[in-house]
């Protein structure tokens, strides 16, 4: 197996350096991420200026290249660079990445892009703690994830949150309820405006989600896919208006 790791920490962070030597215990493993940190990116790729990808000695026995871009670039690279590349991982991340964060998030972009690239992709993350985390005691948790979703190739997409202290493994659906960013205004020193988007914790959690099984203890493991299409409410539209453009406009069209 072929397993392309990627980020949005940088080629430097812990957590990719923990992974990867998990990884190493399942397939061929091979490094692909930002020169520098790319948190929040979201699913942006560069496409104003050209990207380069070099060759870099930071976890040993694995092959590992950073690229001037996205977590969404890294993949792309990787894959072009790399034949037959089975699933990537991306991750760890110092962070988690839960509910409506997933939105920006540019782990699980790599995770993503993996899918859009007809690869299986995992994004895996972690709250930290202090400017200098180590996730090393991760490493059988993450083991036993990847003993879980690996041989199963129906799962395209998947984003997996480990909580400081992991214990059991709980299948989740991502929480959707609330947005938990907010905006901070401020001033600079000389008096002018300047804004924070920041976020606060939400109390309360419906069971069965992702933010309520890291807040339980449990590693949160959640299935997505691609399809943003909301097919109920699809269905219901159709039911009510089956043809909203009319044969008029569809002639017209022709």
């Amino acid at each position: 197996m072929r397993i392309l790791i990627a980020n949005d920490d940088g080629i430097y962070s812990p957590g990719i350096a923990t992974l990867a030597r998990v990884a190493m215990r399942f397939g061929d493993v091979r490094v692909v991420a930002p020169d520098v940190e790319q948190s929040s990116a979201g699913h942006a790729i560069t496409s104003s200026r050209p990207l380069t990808y070099r060759r870099t000695k930071v976890i040993d026995g694995v092959e590992s290249y950073r690229v001037n871009g996205t977590p969404a670039d890294c993949v792309a690279l990787g894959a072009y660079n790399w034949d037959k590349v089975d699933i990537v991982l991306s991750g760890i991340n110092l962070g988690p990445n839960l509910g409506n964060a997933t939105w920006h998030s540019g782990t699980l972009a790599a995770a993503k892009q993996a899918a859009l690239l007809g690869f299986r992709g995992i994004a895996l993350s972690t709250p930290v703690v202090g400017d200098d985390p180590d996730v090393s005691h991760l490493e059988p948790h993450v083991e036993r994830v990847l003993e879980l979703l690996l041989p199963d190739e129906s799962l395209r997409l998947v984003n997996v949150n480990f909580p400081p202290k992991p214990t059991e493994i709980r299948w989740t659906r991502q929480a959707v309820e609330q947005y938990d960013g907010t905006v901070v205004p401020a001033t600079d020193p000389k008096g002018r405006p300047i804004f924070w988007f920041t976020v606060f914790p939400l109390e309360q959690h419906a069971e069965g989600t992702d933010l309520w099984a890291i807040q339980h203890g449990f590693v949160s493991v959640t299935p997505l896919e691609l399809d943003l299409t909301d097919h109920d409410a699809l269905a219901r539209a159709q039911a009510r208006v089956p043809d909203p453009t009319g044969p008029k406009l569809a002639a017209e069209v022709r």
